[in-house]
């Protein structure tokens, strides 16, 4: 009895919640000009919840849903009469009162936990009508078909692909290839979508933002041909550090995810490095930074060609290690990660990352990132002082040994061991 008590306690619950919701979003109408609201939700889940308990405690089973169709029947009749007076076509309030029925008889007969979750969940997406409502506004088709190529992606090949290496080495697993590959191109997508969501100016800020969450060097390549072709060079250096600093913090969120024993072992000297590219490149944008931006702001990650490109290089560059660090012995991964950092410093942390515990210990994994991470940027830097003028050259190069100082100073001072 005490148990029942509380499982309709928590259908009661249910209902109230939802109800608190639905009645604070229609708070300014008058009383009795609305199907429901605090007290109907609440009853609403209690109902389910007696129905859900007078049909276990009878054995009868056919109770639940007969309660189910009477209540949906009465419940769509009121809120027909309620739309057709306010010219209302949503059927949200209608669904939500199914889901606080149906949720109610869940916590009686089914999962407490569940139920509870679910009703959570229901409540916080009620809530979050002119939030989503606003985002759906600001969105792009690109960015829109780019999460839709990423469910495709991760719903439908991930399953089809084996678990299990494939090479001798034990390498390429085919399934981790491709999920760290989504995985990554995920973190980018949700910075990039932030930043073009939240932040309303279109300055240099922003596409610098945008931008390095997808790639950093892509970013100092515009800003160096805009400062070739006679930019502010001071300004757009400063977009160049901001890209950089933005790269490292990215890869430690990479760190975090995938292997988080790795991150207290190597966030010291990354986040040193990339506070002093924040600081200077901050302090060469703070005057007009809003007045300008880089001429073609990089797209989003999920083109169907990169992400494909991306799980080639990872595919690659994780046989590689793997062979080496078989022959070799684990200290040669330092040096063929710190080379696959040329390329694409994502794939050389995650391809590494995954080797951690399989005779490669997290010491050496943080040295190898930082390793690529330290050719990245001097491959950053000379093609900024290739492709930039001369005096956008130097400032980058000024600005990389401000940050090399502070990475090295803390790494000399707390040494991965």
């Amino acid at each position: 009895m005490d148990v029942l008590m509380l499982r309709l306690g928590l259908a009661l619950a249910i209902g109230l919640l939802v109800g608190l919701e639905r009645g604070w979003q229609e708070r300014d109408r008058p009383g009795h000009s609305r199907t429901a609201g605090i007290r109907t939700y609440a009853i609403t889940g209690l109902l389910g919840g007696l129905s859900a308990a007078l049909a276990d405690a009878a054995d009868a089973k056919w109770v639940l849903p007969v309660s189910l169709i009477a209540f949906v029947a009465v419940f769509s009749a009121f809120k027909l009469q309620e739309a057709r007076h306010d010219s209302d076509f949503s059927a949200t309030g209608t669904i939500a009162g199914f889901c606080v029925f149906l949720l109610g008889g869940l916590a009686v007969i089914g999962d407490r936990q569940a139920a509870a979750g679910a009703g959570a969940a229901l409540t916080g997406l009620l809530a979050s009508r002119e939030l989503l409502h606003t985002l759906l506004k600001r969105i792009s088709w690109i960015e829109l078909r780019s999460a839709i190529l990423l469910v495709s992606m991760t719903a439908i090949v991930l399953p089809l692909l084996p678990h299990h290496a494939i090479d001798p080495w034990g390498g390429f697993d085919p399934w981790e290839v491709w999920f760290f590959t989504v995985l990554t191109a995920a973190i980018s997508y949700v910075g990039y979508v932030a930043v073009r969501l939240f932040e309303p100016r279109r300055g240099l800020i922003l596409s610098t933002l945008s931008g390095a969450v997808v790639s950093s060097t892509a970013v100092t390549l515009a800003v160096a041909r805009q400062a070739k072709s006679g930019g502010n060079s001071r300004i757009l250096a400063g977009a160049a550090a901001l890209a950089a600093g933005v790269s490292l913090g990215r890869v430690c969120l990479i760190v975090l995810i995938v292997q988080p024993s790795v991150l207290p072992l190597l966030a010291a000297p990354a986040v040193a490095a990339s506070v002093g590219f924040c600081a200077v490149g901050g302090t060469l944008l703070f005057v007009r930074a809003a007045e300008m931006r880089i001429d073609q702001m990089s797209k989003s990650p999920f083109e169907l060609a990169p992400l494909l490109v991306f799980a080639l290089l990872f595919a690659v560059v994780s046989t590689g290690n793997a062979a080496l660090a078989s022959f070799l012995g684990p200290r040669s991964l330092i040096a063929s990660t710190a080379l696959s950092g040329a390329v694409d410093v994502d794939v050389a942390a995650i391809s590494v990352l995954r080797l951690v515990g399989d005779g490669t210990s997290a010491a050496i994994a943080a040295n190898a990132i930082l390793a690529a991470l330290a050719v990245n940027g001097i491959l950053r830097l000379g093609l900024a002082m290739i492709v930039g003028s001369w005096r956008f050259g130097v400032l980058v190069l000024l600005i990389n040994l401000v940050a090399a100082t502070l990475g090295g100073a803390v790494y000399g001072i707390l040494p991965v061991a």
